[in-house]
């Protein structure tokens, strides 16, 4: 549901665990599709409700918390999770948005909001209204009379077109802490500009503020800090990273050279026009003592965002190569928060090989091979200073190009989307890899995979997945082609689908919690605050009960950026409410709008929109 307005303030605390011009849409599987409205140029039918205000104090300032409140809590006993044989199920959410999803962010008011390259072509929507066909100055300021960019509702699938000024292919993006989503760099026009889109105004427009940017930020990633700004990091041909501040579209830009981003570029560029690289949208993650670890290639770094200062590098991964165009995953695994430091861990899995991109892209060869995509994962604990990566076990097939998502039970992620051969570009790819695979890293070692129903859509390069706030999977996009095209072997995909996961089993709809409207949606750092809630599924104890906190990426080329997920301390539990306390500081969880979800045994109810600061 979209989150209501704020009520007072009280305290709450949560348990512990340890350990989107296609054909017509083709049938659904797996579960039969909700109805949904048509394609609509605006958003009628759109559910009312409105983000959380930010509280201010008396002096106009945001109000203060107190320190740190944690404790000994109860633990969820290991095991006690509600065992299902459920592999999930797909169903169709839209039969064609008209935009295919190259950049995605879910927004605090339920509208996805995904946008693609605005210099390539026309969509298969027109931009609404009818008759607006603003000069395009990527197309020469020729009339450009299509979308390429929607806000589409979650939960009734209709949606409306936004106009979008210069070029934001393959950019990268976050959001404000005022729920605002920003948009950064690209290419041509686009490649020093920030863009903005506000959650407030219903009917809004990216505002765009050209050459604000230090540097060209095309294939860059963004992570937001403790405080709300945001690094903008790397790019093709950018050795560097900037800070971007929040909620002001004006400021100094500042670069900070970062050579490590020049020593991973490997193979280094062979010719005018033949990149390769390698280490294009970079892993960024923020770890818990305000540093930011990097990942570029195959090699890991944490650096000081304020000074630019590398503090810890890290061996080699071998293997391959992880990032653009080879396209692994990554995630920060689920934080517990505990009392004293706060461990953090990443894992990294698939890719290809350092060669795979020159053995297929056509710049580079005439004898095209298809190598195909890694299988194996590493995992490194970032706060443990005498961490190495630890070998994973493998994956059950090879992926590049894929998504790795947070669900909401604190130990699930979910890996989807992409391929089995090949890597990132136009028609460099091949054999899609259609089965999502639920991954549990706190199980043991050979039990830690479990392969998913599969779908019947390729979503290979270009395509994108998130956690929405129903527990669903919306999944959108894979456009391999310069341009729209629907007869390709891999068309350009317009159909959006939503996967349910296992916890979603309709054998367990009764045990679902609900989470009242009158629950506090403003959490202020280390305060308690209190949860009211239903157990249809019978008494509830902190053993039983799991509260998590979902920061909604900002998802491109297969890497959710600022994606994490909180397990809370739980201090009470009654068959009414649960009393949680929030996260210490802005390095555990940067300020702006979170899902809350509260969990039964392994089965979370609906998420409600939270803000915390």
């Amino acid at each position: 549901m979209a989150p209501p307005s704020p009520t007072s303030f009280r305290r709450l605390r949560l348990p512990l665990f340890v350990a989107f011009l296609i054909t017509a849409a083709g049938p659904t599987y797996g579960a039969p599709p909700r109805k949904t409205g048509k394609n609509l140029g605006n958003n009628n039918g759109a559910k009312k409700g409105g983000p959380v205000p930010v509280p201010k104090n008396n002096k106009g300032g945001p109000l203060k918390a107190p320190g740190n409140n944690m404790g000994g809590m109860p633990i969820p006993v290991p095991g006690n999770d509600i065992e299902t044989q459920f592999r999930g199920s797909w169903a169709i959410d839209n039969p064609n948005a008209g935009v295919a999803a190259m950049q995605f962010q879910l927004m605090p008011n339920n509208k996805a909001v995904w946008f693609d390259t605005t210099s390539l072509g026309p969509s298969a929507r027109i931009l609404g209204p009818p008759g607006n066909c603003p000069k395009s100055p990527e197309l020469n300021f020729a009339p450009d009379c299509f979308a390429h960019a929607i806000a589409y509702d979650v939960e009734t699938g209709q949606s409306r077109t936004i106009y979008l000024d210069g070029e934001p292919w393959c950019s990268s993006g976050h959001l404000w802490p005022n729920g605002d989503l920003v948009a950064t760099g690209g290419t041509r026009g686009g490649s020093r500009s920030v863009r903005t889109l506000s959650l407030a105004n219903p009917n809004a427009n990216f505002v765009e503020k050209k050459n604000i940017l230090a540097d060209k930020r095309w294939y860059s990633s963004n992570v937001v800090l403790e405080d709300g700004s945001a690094v903008v990091c790397g790019g093709r041909n950018s050795f560097s990273y900037e800070i971007v501040p929040p909620n002001k579209l004006e400021f100094a830009p500042r670069k900070f050279n970062l050579p490590f981003l020049q020593e991973t570029t490997i193979p280094k560029k062979p010719g005018p026009g033949m990149y390769i690289e390698n280490n294009l949208y970079p892993f960024l993650f923020l770890v818990p003592d305000g540093n930011v670890f990097l990942f570029a290639n195959n090699r890991g770094i944490i650096f000081n965002p304020r000074t630019g200062t590398i503090v810890r590098q890290f061996p080699k991964l071998p293997g391959g190569a992880r990032n653009y165009p080879p396209s692994g995953m990554a995630a920060l695994l689920p934080i517990t928060l505990i009392p004293g430091n706060i461990p953090a861990e990443v894992v990294i899995c698939g890719g290809n090989t350092e060669n795979a991109y020159a053995s297929v892209d056509s710049k580079h060869t005439r004898n095209r091979v298809f190598t195909p995509a890694l299988r194996d994962c590493h995992r490194i604990v970032l706060t443990n200073p005498a961490s190495t990566w630890v070998k994973e076990q493998d994956m059950p097939s090879g992926r590049c190009m894929g998504d790795l998502v947070h669900l909401p039970t604190g130990n699930h992620l979910l890996m989807l989307n992409g391929a089995q051969k090949g890597v990132a570009g136009w028609e460099n790819a091949m054999d899609p890899n259609l089965t999502p695979v639920l991954y549990m890293p706190n199980k043991p070692m050979g039990q830690r995979f479990k392969e998913m129903a599969p779908t019947k859509i390729a979503r290979m390069y270009h395509s994108v997945a998130a956690l929405m706030p129903d527990g669903k999977i919306l999944v959108a996009g894979s456009n391999p082609h310069s341009k729209y095209d629907t007869k390709a072997q891999y068309p350009t995909e317009l159909r959006v689908e939503k996967f349910s996961p296992h916890y979603l089993d309709p054998a367990l709809a009764g045990k679902r919690p609900v989470i009242a409207p009158t629950s506090e949606k403003v959490l202020k750092y280390g305060r308690e605050f209190r949860i009211t809630v239903k157990f249809p599924g019978g008494p509830a104890n902190a053993q039983d009960v799991k509260v998590t906190l979902f920061y909604p990426p900002f998802t491109t080329h297969g890497f959710s950026m600022n994606q994490r997920l909180l397990i809370l301390p739980v201090k009470v539990v009654t068959n009414d409410f649960i009393t949680t306390v929030a996260p210490p500081s802005g390095k555990i969880a940067p300020p702006g709008y979170y899902i809350l979800f509260v969990n039964f045994r392994g089965v979370p109810g609906k998420g409600i929109w939270v803000h915390v600061d």
